[in-house]
């Protein structure tokens, strides 16, 4: 899986909280704040799966895209990076620091502490 862009990790909080949706359905959500046109979402979206971050699947001979991946497997590298890379941060992350986000669930949050910290132990 390839690093998301930050309009990549917009998409993918849609399909996070809405779930699987067409290229369509998506693109009426997104599109006030992306401002594509729908041939740019459609595009985007087959860019994605190439990178390996959505997986598409057809419903009733309609073709849905979901991510390939859940958020903690993708946001846990990229909180990672920042935080230990960046901001060189030693010693255990409380990914408590985290609890209020409107994306994260408290079990998002438990396995996102063991990824972040689990990094921590490999590195000593």
């Amino acid at each position: 899986m390839e690093t998301p862009s930050d309009a990549e990790l917009q998409v993918l909080k849609r399909f996070w909280r809405a779930g699987p949706m067409t290229a369509r359905e998506l693109h009426d959500l997104a599109s006030p704040e992306l401002g594509w046109a729908l041939s740019t979402t459609r595009t985007v979206l087959e860019r994605m799966r190439a990178k390996g971050l959505l997986k598409r699947s057809s419903v009733h001979g309609v073709v849905v895209y979901g991510p390939a991946h859940g958020k903690v497997e993708v946001l846990g590298p990229l909180l990672r990076r920042l935080v230990r890379g960046v901001l060189e941060v030693d010693g255990a992350l409380p990914a408590s620091a985290f609890s209020g986000s409107q994306i994260l669930t408290e079990e998002d949050l438990a396995e996102l502490e063991e990824v972040l910290n689990a990094a921590q132990e490999d590195e000593t």
